[in-house]
């Protein structure tokens, strides 16, 4: 699950032909291995930047999994079915910090050149620290948000379904939400 094999991602997998993936599953429970394959690695990532440890993010990974695969019969092809599933692993990570009483804080996934020189290295460093920070700090509700998006790579069509909002809605508070944090940012380094 955490090779670094390329897979082709969910998004690049047009909806219809995630649908027909879903309805030979729902005939076929060993068809489901196709939508697996598909979503584990975003999946992963999402709960990963929830609790921030491998084998926590593995384990709910497998349960969120288990869940979509015991619910697959009565799910009812509406909307996304990347919404479907992340809201499980919504419900999972939620069970976790119940029983846990904790939330770690999130890490954000390294970004930019392979082999910056040792200055631009620091600097990205501080930067991450610091929109890191600034993330930790938001309510939960936009934690998720950000979440959504830049770790489970999710489209603003799939988090509105996944939410509950319209898809206008959705773009327009991730857009606030960013122009906050950066003028935030600004105002850290002024």
């Amino acid at each position: 699950m955490t090779d670094s094999v390329a897979q082709p991602r969910a998004k690049e997998t047009p909806e219809p032909e995630i649908s027909a993936l879903v309805a030979q599953a729902q005939q076929n429970p060993a068809a489901f291995a196709a939508l697996y394959d598909q979503y584990v690695q975003l999946v992963y990532r999402y709960l990963y930047s929830r609790v921030a440890n491998a084998q926590e993010a593995q384990d709910l990974t497998a349960q969120t999994f288990l869940s979509a695969l015991e619910a697959l019969p009565r799910y009812r092809h509406k909307g996304y079915f990347s919404a479907w599933l992340f809201a499980i692993a919504r419900s999972k990570v939620m069970d976790h910090f119940r029983r846990r009483k904790h939330e770690s804080e999130m890490d954000l996934p390294e970004v930019g050149d392979p082999t910056p020189d040792p200055l631009s290295q620091v600097i990205q460093t501080i930067e991450r620290q610091q929109l890191s920070q600034l993330i930790a700090n938001l309510g939960e509700p936009d934690q998720d948000l950000i979440r959504l998006r830049y770790v489970a790579e999710l489209s603003f069509a799939e988090i509105a379904a996944l939410l509950g909002r319209k898809e206008d809605t959705v773009k327009k508070s991730l857009y606030r939400l960013l122009a906050r944090l950066e003028s935030q940012m600004e105002a850290q380094n002024d």
